[in-house]
């Protein structure tokens, strides 16, 4: 029997609704993820699925088991918010200061939760499982690790995984469904440089410090344009410089901080290399020292090319070829990469574009909001990715 997954989907329209609305209204950070997880253990428990709570702290894992067997399917769905004042308006706002859903993990809980709903219908009609995993602390990537040690990506071990994410820089009814690296990895540096402090009228005498990492920042951006191939990509931003005490003082040090974002491991590595020469190589000519620690915190997201292929084609059927740009990627990070790592899958950006609002406001805005018909929509193209590997036709 064919299932009409846009018509269950559609179905549960206001409930896809009022689920994400009432996450909005009560954003909870990274490991802080109770109330949330609290609702969709009791979903979960009410649809008859196998669930595991407290998986990577505040993770929550329901399995639904099919009535024969085949493989499993992991469907992966982010729960925290972010520490930023709502500027919206709208009366589902947050009720809680200094903390908002401003990347769209209200939706994507709410999306899974409708996916659950509408496969767990054709139990009997499935071969294999599913195992929905409802993810704590993406924003500050530490959840994906935190369920992997906690055992997630065992006992069932997933053969494919999928994911998606509402991206509300693309118009609805568009995919961003490209091959490969879909989403960067994300390194985090601490740069200290160590001169000899002085007074500030009498540089002659003193080693200045903040001049030397001045140079640095400077130089770093040649890595990207020099080092790395035009056709590859990477991000190096110095996002924060720390040094001094007063204006007549010139310090001992000067901190640098920032951000490392590749595509590709060889590229990051490479990334790495360079810094340390180009800070060790412009603090010995100019008598200072260099003490570069960079930090890895997530792999890229990269989508297996044998599951998008196979997925693009039903998505074809849902948002007509037309609808599937094969070439959207973001420098942006995503946790979700520790698990395809691991496991081959697809992460998919469905176009989400406020229609309501007088301004873009993106990803992480006090403003940022989505256009709620997007939640159907992506509720029946993922129950039909699932369903791909757990409901033959």
């Amino acid at each position: 029997m064919t299932i009409d997954y846009r018509a269950e989907a559609e179905a549960l329209r206001q409930q896809l609704i009022n689920w994400r609305r009432d996450f909005h209204q009560h954003p909870e950070l990274a490991f802080e993820e109770y109330r949330t997880a609290g609702i969709v253990a009791e979903e979960l428990n009410r649809l008859g699925l196998e669930v595991q709570t407290g998986v990577g702290q505040t993770g929550v894992v329901g399995l639904l088991e099919g009535a024969h067997d085949g493989p499993t399917v992991l469907v992966r769905a982010d729960m925290d918010a972010l520490p930023i004042l709502e500027e919206n308006d709208f009366p589902f706002k947050s009720t809680v200061a200094g903390k908002m859903h401003a990347c769209g993990h209200d939706g994507h809980t709410a999306i899974a939760l409708g996916v659950v709903n509408i496969l767990s219908r054709h139990r009997d009609q499935i071969s294999g499982r599913i195992k929905f995993v409802f993810q704590p602390a993406e924003e500050v990537v530490g959840g994906a690790k935190a369920m992997i040690k906690d055992g997630v990506l065992e006992n069932p071990r997933p053969d494919v995984s999928v994911g998606l994410h509402l991206w509300n820089g693309m118009p609805l009814g568009q995919l961003g469904v490209a091959d490969g690296p879909v989403m960067a990895g994300s390194s985090s540096f601490t740069l200290r440089v160590t001169g000899k402090g002085g007074h500030g009228a009498s540089p002659q005498d003193a080693v200045d410090p903040v001049v030397c990492a001045a140079h640095i920042i400077t130089a770093l951006q040649s890595i990207v344009s020099r080092s790395v191939a035009p056709l590859e990509s990477a991000v190096i931003s110095v996002t924060r410089m720390q040094a001094g005490t007063a204006f007549n003082i010139i310090p001992q040090e000067a901190l640098l901080y920032g951000t490392i974002r590749t595509f590709k491991r060889e590229v990051r590595d490479m990334v790495e290399r360079r810094m340390h020469e180009v800070a060790e190589g412009i603090c010995l000519a100019m008598g200072c020292s260099a003490q570069l620690e960079i930090e890895h915190h997530v792999l890229p997201v990269a989508n297996d090319r044998q599951v998008s292929e196979r997925l693009r084609s039903v998505f074809a059927q849902m948002v007509g070829e037309g609808g599937l740009d094969t070439n959207e990627r973001t420098m942006g990070s995503e946790d979700v990469g520790l698990f395809m790592d691991d496991i081959p899958g697809m992460y998919f950006f469905v176009g989400a574009a406020a229609k309501n609002q007088d301004a873009y406001y993106g990803h992480h805005h006090p403003r940022f909001d989505f256009d709620e018909e997007a939640l159907p929509l992506s509720a029946a193209l993922l129950s039909a990715a699932v369903a791909q590997y757990v409901i033959p036709e």
